[in-house]
Order: structure tokens, then sequence, then C-alpha cells
């Protein structure tokens, strides 16, 4: 819980009237490795802060896998569209890793907001913060090709690449695992 109220308190200072309720309410889960987080057809109802692990957001199209995202520590996990229109969910959100999480309910965020206002200057940075990822994620996926994807990938998320195993890496980077394979191979001879 310290990482979790350090993470917010560097956005923007937190009040003590905010870190007590958050200590208050905020709870914590463990997920095992492969476990869901959340399935497809399930609303999200909660936001999480990773603490330990690795998470993969997929969806499925044409009854393959597509991983979306990919969530480790210090990072937000959520399907956002889910989340934030508190409907069923287009995607899964599963454990790559074993996990330790904690989170709160779109209803305790919201009461947040309305009774700590300076918890929406934290909402907002978040907020940016992930579609500039989200931003240049889609970039990178659209305006480049298949060895110039990965080695974004390699050079903005090195850690990523030994965690998370080739098979969903090809699918985010919206490549076969074939190509991954000769595009690893290329790029170490």
């Amino acid at each position: 819980m310290v990482a979790l109220l350090q993470y917010l308190h560097n956005i923007y200072p937190l009040s003590e009237g905010l870190k007590e309720h958050l200590l208050r309410i905020v709870k914590s889960k463990k997920i095992k490795k492969r476990d869901f987080l959340l399935k497809a057809g399930r609303k999200c109802e909660h936001i999480y802060f990773i603490e330990e692990g690795l998470l993969r957001c997929f969806y499925i199209t044409n009854k393959n896998e597509v991983s979306s995202w990919f969530m480790k520590e210090g990072d937000l996990a959520i399907s956002i569209k889910s989340f934030f229109e508190q409907q069923p969910s287009y995607e899964s959100i599963q454990a790559l890793e074993d996990c330790y999480l904690y989170f709160i309910s779109y209803k305790e965020l919201q009461w947040i907001y309305h009774h700590f206002p300076e918890f929406n200057f934290v909402g907002r940075v978040l907020t940016e913060r992930y579609y500039n990822l989200c931003d240049q994620r889609l970039y990178a996926i659209r305006m480049h090709s298949a060895p110039e994807r990965y080695e974004y990938l390699v050079q903005n998320f090195p850690d990523l690449i030994k965690r998370i195993p080739g098979t969903h890496i090809a699918s985010y980077l919206g490549i076969t695992f074939e190509t991954l394979s000769r595009i690893k191979a290329k790029r170490k001879g």
C-alpha cells in the first residue's frame, strides 16, 4: 500500500484525509499466473494498481487472441471502456505472472472525486499519461514495418520483452510468431 500512496502522492500531494480514506477502502488481492482478472462479457467494476506481477489485456477476433496491452508493476489495470461506461467488456485481462494488486470500485472512485477534489488532478494526469501511451502504440503499429514495431517495443519496454511469451508479443505487434522469430534472428545476426 505504501507504493500506491507514494505513486499517487508523486502525481499530486494527497491530503491527510484522502490518505486515511484510501487506507480504509483500498483492498488487496492476489491472483495466480494464468488466472483472469476480467473475462470478456463481464463488467469491469474495479480499477487495479499492480504492486507485483504482469497482466495482459486481450480480445478475441476470428477465433484468435489479440494482445492489446501489457501492464506491470506500478501500472493501473482496467478495461477502459467497460470501467468508465460500466458496461460489459469486449476484452479480458489475464495474469502472465503471479500478481499482487490493490483495487477500488468505480463507485468508490467517483465518491473520491466528489469528496476530495485534489484527486481529480491525479485522475487527469493518469488519464493523460495512459492516453499518450496508447497514442504512441497506435502510431508505432500503424506507421511502421514489423521490424520497426519490434524495435520500438525493445527500445521503449525492454523489461517486458524478457517477461512476455513470444506468442503474445507477436499478437501485440500484429504479426505472426514466425515473423517475430525471423525478426529476432535477423536482429541478433
